[in-house]
C-alpha cells in the first residue's frame, strides 16, 4: 500500500471530507491549534459516534489486514505457554503484552509508514483543491460585485452575513502581527485586501488577545473607506458583533459609527432637489448603506440582550447611535446635504430600532436622558420634518406614500434604486412620526417639549405637534381599511390615526396631549364647519369624517375622555358659542341621520360617514352620564325612524347567504344591521332601555343580538365582556323578558344547561375519566346557573314566564326529552315529586341539587316566592320529599336521613318560612361538620318553622321624655315655615348621637307628621287626589288576589315576630289592601300591551302598605290615612312601587311599558354614582355579567324585607319621605359602600350574584354611612332630584 491507486485516493479524499464534516462543532469550538489538536487525540474518548464514522473503520480494516494474522498467532502462543484464560484481569494483561510486542514488529512499522505517506498524499491534495476554490469563489464573487448595479441595496447588503459560514484558521501571534503590519494604509491594496480575507477566516479569541490588536482596529476602520477594501472591512466588523466579547463589541460599534460620520463629512454628500435623484447603487452610497444596514440590525438585535450587561455598555452603544443620527452639516452651506438619518429612514422607515430600545425601562431610561442632555438635536429635527411636511403638504400630494411603500415591496424592481427628494423627505417624514409617536406616550418624553425650532419665532409645544399632525391627516386622508392585510403602511393618515390610537390608550398621556382645547377644535373643525353651513375645503370630506370618528370615539372610551366631552365646554359651536363635545357630535350625528347634509352625496359614503359619528355616540349614551346629556337629543328616536326606514326598502329583501361575508353583504343590510347595533347599546343602562322599548325595535334589537351571540361575535370594537350585562339589564324588565323568550334566547339556555347538566361531553376518553365534582353545582353548569339567576332576578320577569303557566307532570319522560321553558325546567329539576321524573334523569342528586339551589334564589324575591308558592305549591312538595327522607313509616318515630338533598330543602324551607334580617333570623348552613352532629341543625317536617331559627328580637326602649324628636313632634306646629328643617336637623342628630331613641313608635309619628306637613304644601303635592278619594271605600267588589292573601300571611307573621300586632291584625290588614287597591285601581291606565303584568292589577304584594300598617301598630286608620296622603307626594312615585303600577299620571307609552320609574330612575341614578363613586364595584358588576340596577330593584319592590333589620327599614321609609326621595338612591349607593370588601371577594368566586340575593346585608347600619349620604347630596342632589322630580315626562 506504499502507492494508492487513483480510486483508492479518491475515496480516501471522501472519507476525511466526510469525517471532517462530522466533528466540525467540536473543531470550531477549540480557541487555537493546540486545542484542536488536544480535541482530536481525546475524541475517542468524547464522542458516542466514534466507531461509526467511515474513516475510523477504513483504519480498523487496515490495521486488521496489516497485525491481523501476527496478532493472533502471538496470543495463541502466550496462551498455550503460560495457560492463561480469557477472562478477568488475565485478559487485560495478556492484551498488553500482546500490544507491546507488535508495536515494536516490522509489520507494524510498515503499516505506519503506508499510512502516513497515504495519509499526507491524501491531505496535501485535499488542500491544494481547497486552496484553488477559495480564489476561485473570490475571483467570482469580485466579478458579480462590479456586475451587480441594478440589484437593491437591501439585497446587497445581506453580504455581511456571509462571515458567519466561513470556515476558521488559526494563526499564532506572530502572524497576527504580521496580518496588523500588512494592513497598514501604505501597503499595496491585494496585500491589504489578502490580509484582510485571512482576518475574516481568523478565530475572533486570538484576534482579541493579540498585541496588535488595537493596530488592527485603526487599520480595519481605515479599510472601510476605501472602496476595493470596504466589502472585507464590513464582513469582519459584522463577524466581531456576534462573537466578541462587550468591550471588544462597544468599541466596534463606536469606530463604525465613528466611521460613517466622517464618510459623511468627506464626502459632502448633497440632498437631491428639484428633478435631481439619489441612486443607491453608486460606489459611494452602495458603501454607506452596506455601512448604516450593519448599525441598524446591530441597534434592533442589541436590544434584546443588553439588559444581561452593565449599564455602562448600553449607555456607549445607545451615545455612539444618537451622535450619529444627530450628525448634521453646518448651515452655511448653500445646498442641503445628504445625511445619515436620511439613510436610516430607508433601512429602517418605521424606526423599529427605536421602538425596541424604548420598550424596557432600562433602556427607555438612557435614551431620553442622553435626549434631552446632549443629543435634542434628534427630536428637533423630528418635528421640523413634520412641520415642514406639513406646510409642503400641497406638493407632497399624490402618490409619494405609495410609490415609496411599492419600492419597499417590490426591492428588485430597477427603479427602486433611485429616490426622489420628494421621497427622501416623506421617508424622514414616516420615521420622524414613528419616534415623536412613541417618544411623547412617555412623561420623560414629553417633557422634552416645547421644542425651539429655527425660523420659528414660538417654541412648538406638544398641543402644536398635535394639531399639525391632524392637519397632515386632513390633507391626506385614506379610509381606514376593513381588512388588516390591505392597510398601507406609510399612509400619512393611517400613521398619524396610528399615534393618536396608542395616545388614547394611555390615560395620563392622553390628558396631557389630546384633551387639549385647541386638538379638540382642531378634531372638530371639519365637523363645526359642515353644522355652520360652510362649504368644506377638504379633498375628501367623508373619508377624513369617518378618520375624526374613529379618533373621538376611541377618546370618548375612556373615562376621562368621557368627561371632557360631556362637561367641559372646549369647542366653539355653530354659533361661535363654546360648546361641550358631546353636543356637538350628537347634533351633527341627527343632521346626518336627518339627510341634512347634500354635501355628503351618496347613500354608502352617507352611512359611513352616519355610522361612524353614531358609534361615537355609542360610547357615550351607553353609560348614565353619557345618556343623561344625550337624552335630549332624541338620539333613539332618530336611529328608530332611520332603522324602520332602511328595514322597508326593496333593496333590502335580497339578503345574504349565512356564509356570506360582513364586505360582500348588501349596503343597505349592513346599515339596517349598524343602526339595530346601535340601538341595542341603548340597553347598556336602566333608562336607555326605557327609551329602546318606547322605539318599538326591543324585539329586533333582542333578535340581533341573539343572532350575534350564537355565533360568538364581538360586541363592538371597544367592549370587553360581550352582551351579558346587556342581557341581565333587559332580563331586569318584562318587556325584555318577553323578547328574550321571543328571540329564543331562554331556549337556547336551557339546552346549554340540559347538555351540561344530564349530558355531559360524549367524546370524553375512558383513559382520562372526568374528575367527580365535590361542589354541589359542578363548574361547567356554573355559567348557565348564573345566567338563569340573571334571567329570573326580577319578579317581574319570572311574573310573566311563569304566570298561569302549569307544570306538565307528565306521567312519563324520554331521556331525550329536553325542557324548553322555565316551567319545563322547574318541572324536571325543581317539582322531582315522583319516581316517573327521578327516573328520567341520569344524574338525578347533581340535577336536582341544581334546580333546589335555583329555587332557592328565586325565592329569595318574596314576589317570586308567592307567585312560586300559589301556583305550583312549593312548600307543601318541599315538606313531602322531607317526610319522604324519613327512615321510618311513623314520622314521629323514624330519623330523617340527611344527604345533600335533604340539607338544601331544608334551607330553602327555612328561608321561606322565616321573615327577617339579618339579627332577627337565622337560616341554616349547606354542609356538614365534622363530629357526632354533622347537621346540627333542625329538619323542618312541617310548618311552623322551628324556634331554633327565629332569633329574639332587639329589646325596644321605650320613649323617654329626653327624646327631642318625641317632644319637638308632640309641641311643635307642622304649619310652621321652619318646621320641616327643623325636623330634618333633629332626624340628623338622633341619627348621630341617639340612634336608639328613634323607636317605631317615634318613627311612625315622624313619618305621618311629615306627610300631613307635606300633603298640606301646595308645591310638594305632586298628584291632586280628590277626585280618587271616593273610591276608598267601595271595595265591595274588592277581591284580593291568592298571591296578595299569601303575602298578608307573611306580614302577619313577621308583625307577630315583632310584637307589633295583635292576634287580630289579618282583617284590618285586608280591608287596608283592599281599600288602597280600590284606590290606586282607579288611576290605571287601560291595558294597551300584551305583557302579563300589565293585564290585572300590580303583580305581586304591596310591600310598602304592609310595611306602613306594621309600622302603624296595625292601626288601619292611620295606615290608610298616611298612604292616602302619601300617594299625592313625589316620595310614592319610587318607594311605593304599585302606587306608580300603569299610572294615569305617567305617559302613556311610560306606563305601558311594564317598566317601573324604581328601575329607570333611582336604579339608573345608582349605577352612575357608583361608577363615580366606587369604580372597584361598578367594575365587579360588570365583569361579573351581573347589574346594581337588578339588585336595587329586588331590594326596593320588596322595601329591603329579609335584607335590613326591621329598624333600618323603617329609618329608609322616613329618610326617603323626610329628605325627599332621592336619598333612596344614597341609601343603595352606601349599601353597595358597606358591602364593597364581600363583592370584591364574590366577584373572584364567580358566585356575587348568589351572594347579594341569598344573603342579608350583614352590619349595616344607617347612621354609620349617613355623613357618607349627605356628601353624596352634597354632590349629586342637583341631578338627581330633578331627574326625578321630570319622571312624568322622562
Amino acid at each position: 500500500m506504499s502507492q494508492l491507486l487513483v480510486k483508492d485516493e479518491v475515496e480516501l479524499q471522501s472519507l476525511i471530507k466526510q469525517f471532517l464534516k462530522s466533528i466540525s462543532e467540536k473543531i470550531t469550538g477549540a480557541t487555537s491549534g493546540e486545542a484542536a489538536q488536544e480535541i482530536l487525540l481525546h475524541l475517542e474518548e468524547t464522542d458516542k459516534n466514534f466507531y461509526s464514522y467511515e474513516f475510523v473503520r477504513y483504519l480498523r480494516q487496515h490495521i486488521e489486514s496489516s497485525l491481523g494474522a501476527a496478532v493472533e498467532e502471538e496470543m495463541l502462543n502466550l496462551t498455550l505457554g503460560e495457560g492463561q484464560h480469557g477472562t478477568g484481569s488475565g485478559h487485560d494483561a495478556l492484551i498488553n503484552v500482546v500490544a507491546c510486542r507488535n508495536k515494536d514488529s516490522a509489520e507494524y512499522q510498515q503499516m505506519m509508514q503506508t499510512l502516513k505517506t497515504s495519509l499526507s498524499s491524501v491531505v496535501e491534495c485535499l488542500t491544494n483543491k481547497y486552496k484553488e476554490s477559495q480564489l476561485r469563489k473570490e475571483e467570482t464573487h469580485r466579478e458579480r460585485e462590479h456586475s451587480q448595479h441594478s440589484s437593491h441595496f437591501t439585497d446587497s447588503c445581506s453580504d455581511s452575513d456571509s462571515s458567519f459560514n466561513q470556515s476558521y484558521t488559526f494563526i499564532t501571534q506572530e502572524e497576527l502581527q504580521l496580518l496588523a503590519e500588512r494592513l497598514e494604509p501604505g501597503k499595496p491594496k491585494e496585500m491589504r485586501r489578502e490580509a484582510l480575507h485571512v482576518l475574516c477566516r481568523a478565530s475572533l479569541p486570538d484576534l482579541l488577545s493579540c498585541e496588535s490588536w488595537s493596530t488592527l482596529r485603526r487599520n480595519l476602520s481605515l479599510a472601510l473607506n476605501e472602496a476595493e477594501l470596504s466589502e472585507e472591512a464590513l464582513q469582519f466588523f459584522a463577524k466581531s458583533f456576534s462573537c466578541s466579547p462587550l468591550n471588544v463589541t462597544r468599541e466596534m460599534f463606536a469606530s463604525l459609527a465613528k466611521n460613517v460620520e466622517s464618510s459623511f463629512v468627506s464626502h459632502k454628500l448633497n440632498f437631491p432637489s428639484g428633478s435631481a435623484t439619489l441612486d443607491i447603487n453608486t460606489p459611494k452610497i452602495t458603501r454607506l448603506l452596506k455601512q448604516m444596514r450593519l448599525i441598524n440590525d446591530f441597534q434592533k438585535e442589541v436590544a434584546s440582550f443588553w439588559i444581561r450587561h452593565p449599564e455602562k455598555y448600553m449607555e456607549d452603544v445607545i451615545e455612539s447611535s444618537l451622535s450619529l443620527l444627530s450628525f448634521h452639516h453646518p448651515h452655511g452651506s448653500a445646498e442641503k446635504p445628504l445625511e445619515p438619518i436620511h439613510l436610516l429612514t430607508l433601512l429602517d422607515i418605521k424606526a423599529d430600532w427605536f421602538i425596541k430600545w424604548m420598550h424596557g425601562y432600562y433602556s427607555r431610561n438612557v435614551v431620553l436622558r442622553l435626549l434631552e442632555r446632549k443629543y435634542k438635536l434628534l427630536v428637533v429635527v423630528a418635528v421640523q420634518q413634520c412641520i415642514h411636511y406639513s406646510e409642503a403638504s400641497e406638493g407632497f400630494r399624490g402618490d409619494v406614500s405609495d410609490a415609496l411603500a411599492g419600492k419597499q415591496k417590490n426591492a428588485s424592481a430597477l427603479q427602486s434604486s433611485v429616490y426622489s427628494g420628494k421621497e427622501l423627505d416623506f421617508a424622514l417624514f414616516v420615521h420622524s412620526v414613528c419616534v415623536l409617536g412613541k417618544l411623547i406616550l412617555y412623561a420623560n418624553g414629553r417633557k422634552l417639549f416645547p421644542i425651539r425650532i429655527r425660523k420659528h419665532k414660538e417654541p412648538v409645544t406638544l398641543t402644536d405637534l398635535l394639531v399639525i399632525l391632524i392637519n397632515i391627516m386632513y390633507h391626506h386622508p385614506k379610509p381606514l381599511p376593513s381588512d388588516a392585510s390591505h392597510t398601507d403602511p406609510l399612509s400619512p393618515s393611517g400613521l398619524v390615526l396610528e399615534l393618536l390610537w396608542m395616545l388614547c390608550e394611555q390615560p395620563d398621556c392622553a390628558a396631557e396631549c389630546l384633551h387639549q382645547t385647541a386638538v379638540m377644535e382642531k378634531l372638530l373643525a371639519p365637523v363645526v364647519a359642515l353644522l355652520s353651513g360652510q362649504q368644506s375645503t377638504l379633498d375628501s370630506p367623508a373619508t377624513t369624517l369617518i378618520l375624526i370618528a374613529d379618533v373621538l370615539a376611541r377618546i370618548a372610551n375612556t373615562d376621562r375622555g368621557l368627561a371632557l366631552f360631556l362637561y367641559e365646554k372646549n369647542v366653539v359651536g355653530p354659533q361661535g358659542e363654546r360648546a361641550c363635545t358631546a353636543h356637538i357630535i350628537a347634533q351633527f350625528t341627527l343632521r346626518l341621520l336627518g339627510n341634512g347634509l347634500p354635501s355628503l352625496s351618496g347613500s354608502a359614503v352617507s352611512h359611513s360617514v352616519c355610522g361612524a359619528f353614531i358609534f361615537v355616540c355609542w360610547q357615550m349614551y351607553n353609560t348614565c352620564e353619557g345618556l343623561q346629556v344625550l337624552e335630549p337629543y332624541g338620539l333613539h328616536k332618530a336611529i328608530a325612524a332611520a332603522w324602520r326606514k332602511t328595514s322597508s326598502l326593496p333593496e333590502r329583501i335580497s339578503e345574504a347567504s349565512p356564509e356570506t361575508s360582513l364586505h360582500e353583504m348588501p349596503n343597505e343590510l349592513i346599515w339596517e344591521e349598524t343602526l339595530l347595533d346601535s340601538l341595542l347599546s341603548f340597553a347598556a343602562t336602566p333608562r336607555g332601555l326605557l327609551l329602546l322599548q318606547q322605539t318599538g325595535a326591543l324585539t329586533q334589537c333582542i333578535s340581533y343580538m341573539f343572532s350575534r351571540s350564537t355565533k360568538k361575535l364581538q360586541v363592538s370594537r371597544c367592549e370587553k365582556f360581550g352582551y351579558g350585562v346587556m342581557v341581565t339589564q333587559v332580563a331586569t324588565t318584562a318587556p325584555g323578558t318577553v323578547a328574550l323568550r321571543d328571540s329564543g334566547f331562554i331556549q337556547e339556555l336551557l339546552v346549554q344547561l340540559w347538555s351540561a347538566l344530564e349530558c355531559g361531553s360524549d367524546d370524553a376518553q375512558l383513559a382520562a375519566p372526568k374528575p367527580t365534582s365535590m361542589d354541589p353545582i359542578d363548574r361547567s353548569c356554573l355559567k348557565p346557573f348564573l345566567s338563569l339567576v340573571n334571567l329570573l332576578s326580577s319578579s317581574q320577569s319570572v311574573w310573566e314566564l311563569l304566570h298561569q303557566q302549569p307544570l306538565p307532570n307528565k306521567s312519563e319522560y324520554s331521556l331525550r326529552e329536553m325542557p324548553t321553558s322555565i316551567p319545563d325546567l322547574i318541572d324536571r329539576l325543581i317539582a322531582v315529586n315522583s319516581d316517573v321524573k327521578i327516573h328520567s334523569l341520569f344524574h338525578y342528586e347533581q340535577s336536582h341539587t341544581f334546580g333546589l339551589r335555583l329555587l332557592n334564589v328565586l325565592c329569595c324575591s318574596l314576589d317570586s316566592f308567592l307567585l312560586l308558592e300559589n301556583q305550583y305549591n312549593i312548600c307543601s312538595m318541599l315538606l313531602q320529599s322531607q317526610r319522604d327522607n324519613i327512615t321510618d313509616s311513623d314520622i314521629n318515630e323514624g330519623e330523617i336521613i340527611v344527604d345533600g338533598l335533604s340539607v338544601e330543602r331544608n334551607h330553602v324551607l327555612v328561608r321561606v318560612g322565616v321573615v327577617g334580617g339579618p339579627s332577627e333570623r337565622r337560616l341554616p348552613l349547606r354542609s356538614l361538620q365534622e363530629g357526632d352532629q354533622p347537621y346540627p341543625w333542625p329538619m323542618v317536617l312541617s310548618y311552623p318553622v322551628p324556634h331554633f331559627y327565629t332569633l329574639d328580637p332587639p329589646e325596644t326602649l321605650h320613649t323617654s321624655q329626653s327624646c327631642e324628636m318625641s317632644a319637638f313632634l308632640t309641641s311643635s306646629k307642622e304649619s310652621d315655615e321652619n318646621w320641616l328643617k327643623k325636623c330634618q336637623n333633629l332626624f340628623l342628630k338622633a341619627m348621630t348621637s341617639e340612634p336608639h331613641n328613634l323607636t317605631g313608635n317615634v318613627l311612625a309619628d315622624l313619618l305621618e307628621s311629615v306627610v300631613v306637613h307635606l300633603s298640606n304644601s301646595a308645591t310638594e303635592c305632586l298628584f291632586s287626589l280628590d277626585q280618587h278619594r271616593a273610591a276608598v271605600k267601595d271595595v265591595k267588589n274588592v277581591e284580593l288576589s291568592s298571591v296578595e292573601q299569601l303575602g298578608v300571611d307573611i306580614c302577619l307573621k313577621y308583625g307577630s315576630y315583632l310584637k307589633v300586632l295583635g292576634g287580630d291584625a289579618r282583617n284590618p290588614l285586608i280591608l287596608l289592601l283592599k281599600q288602597i287597591k280600590s284606590f290606586l285601581s282607579k288611576q290605571r291606565r287601560n291595558a294597551s300591551s300584551g305583557l302579563l303584568t300589565q293585564q290585572e292589577s300590580y303583580p305581586g304584594h304591596d310591600w310598602l302598605a304592609s310595611t306602613v300598617f306594621l309600622l302603624m301598630g296595625g292601626d288601619l286608620e292611620r295606615s290608610l290615612g298616611l298612604l292616602l296622603r302619601l300617594s299625592s307626594l313625589l316620595a310614592s312615585a319610587f318607594i311605593w312601587p304599585a302606587r306608580m303600577h300603569a299610572c294615569v299620571h305617567l305617559p302613556e307609552e311610560v306606563a305601558g311599558s311594564g317598566i317601573p320609574p324604581v328601575y329607570w330612575c333611582t336604579a339608573h341614578y345608582v349605577e352612575m354614582l357608583l361608577k363615580a363613586e366606587l369604580p372597584l364595584v361598578h367594575s365587579a358588576f360588570r365583569m361579573s355579567g351581573f347589574t346594581p340596577s337588578q339588585m336595587c330593584l329586588h331590594w326596593l319592590t320588596q322595601c329591603f324585607w329579609n335584607y335590613l333589620d326591621w329598624s333600618e327599614i323603617c329609618l329608609y321609609l322616613c329618610a326617603c319621605v323626610l329628605f325627599s326621595p332621592d336619598y333612596q338612591v344614597y341609601l343603595c349607593v352606601a349599601i353597595f359602600r358597606h358591602l364593597q370588601p364581600d363583592i370584591l371577594q364574590r366577584t373572584q368566586s364567580q358566585e356575587l350574584q348568589i351572594f347579594l340575593k341569598e344573603n342579608p346585608i350583614e352590619g349595616f347600619r344607617m347612621s354609620d354611612h349617613l355623613e357618607f349620604m349627605l356628601g353624596l347630596e352634597r354632590s349629586y342632589r342637583k341631578d338627581v332630584l330633578t331627574a326625578m322630580k321630570g319622571f312624568l315626562e322622562p
